[in-house]
């Protein structure tokens, strides 16, 4: 495939195009998924980092290991334990047969890294991945070291055993762009699975896209014209999540803590730019903010004893919000 054309709507065609093959590639090997893949894709597309949350067994693993195969990129997995340190995310320095010095790289160094169940780790070790997930670089023994681009941090979390983790820091939750729910799948789509993974049927997935094209496609998207109303329902949307101010709703300062940041904003905006221009439109409107608010917002938002109380979701909140 060529990254060579005559104007960015040749190339927002294309996109789409791709993203239409993604989508077909990766539904061979993770099913009744389509709407979790959406999410994944817009993410990395948009250049961030995806928090995937969800009860063991529902292929957050699988799906993580499929997209780096698809976009032919290099693929690290760390499983996250409690003995786990920074040094074995990141690599050290060994004494090599000169006496010298010498970094041996970590897991840290690939394209695509599969941080499985992160909140198993103590904060120390998480906290290895805020430089890389930020700067794209890390540090060790003062020395600094650039990572490979496109880089991305999937990180998988179990929300229901809660005995021997480590919740995440609201510093490392506010640098992952989306926090991805997956729930069961329906009756139909688990016969699927259930089908297919208990014979001899065994799928092959073809490359779509490179490194190098991927990057190009994150330029374009940043290029995607948005008009100033869209960009002002972005900002205003997370400005009525502060409680206590004078852009607050009147439930975020009844029912929440806590509100988002203006990364929050950043996020909304750009997460629209790539949900719009994946789905064949060459400009986002407000309803491409509001497809990727739900993601974007709800670890950004922390609600009170009272919510909690009423049994009130935080997504719930998010689309009173709109």
């Amino acid at each position: 495939m060529s990254i060579e054309f005559k104007n960015d709507v040749e190339a927002a065609d294309s996109l789409k195009k791709c993203h239409d093959q993604l989508m077909q590639e990766i539904g061979k090997m993770v099913f009744g998924q389509d709407e979790i893949i959406e999410q994944v894709l817009t993410v990395m597309f948009a250049g961030g980092h995806c928090l995937l949350v969800g009860v063991p067994g529902l292929a957050k693993t699988l799906l993580v290991n499929t997209i780096s195969k698809v976009l032919d990129l290099k693929y690290s997995r760390i499983q996250f334990t409690p003995d786990l340190m920074p040094s074995d995310i990141t690599g050290s320095e060994i004494l090599d047969d000169d006496r010298k010095f010498k970094f041996l790289k970590g897991p840290i160094f690939a394209n695509i890294i599969l941080a499985d169940e992160i909140n198993r780790t103590p904060p120390k070790t998480q906290s290895a991945l805020l430089e890389a997930m930020q700067e794209y670089t890390i540090t060790v023994s003062g020395n600094n070291y650039k990572l490979d681009e496109p880089f991305f941090v999937l990180a998988t979390q179990n929300p229901v055993e809660q005995e021997g983790t480590y919740p995440l820091p609201e510093a490392q939750l506010d640098r992952f762009m989306f926090n991805v729910i997956l729930d069961y799948p329906s009756l139909d789509d688990e016969i699927t699975i259930v089908k297919n993974t208990t014979s001899n049927i065994t799928a092959e997935v073809n490359k779509v896209l490179s490194g190098e094209e991927m990057l190009y496609y994150r330029g374009l998207i940043r290029r995607a014209p948005i008009a100033d109303n869209v960009i002002k329902y972005a900002v205003t949307l997370a400005a009525k999540t502060r409680c206590n101010t004078e852009t607050a709703h009147p439930d975020a300062t009844k029912y929440l803590n806590w509100g988002a940041g203006p990364r929050a904003s950043q996020y909304l905006v750009i997460g629209a730019k790539a949900y719009a221009l994946l789905h064949g439109k060459y400009s986002p409107d407000i309803d491409d903010v509001r497809a990727v608010a739900l993601p974007v917002l709800r670890h950004r938002i922390v609600r009170n004893y009272r919510a909690e109380a009423e049994g009130i979701t935080t997504d719930d909140l998010i689309k009173r919000f709109f």
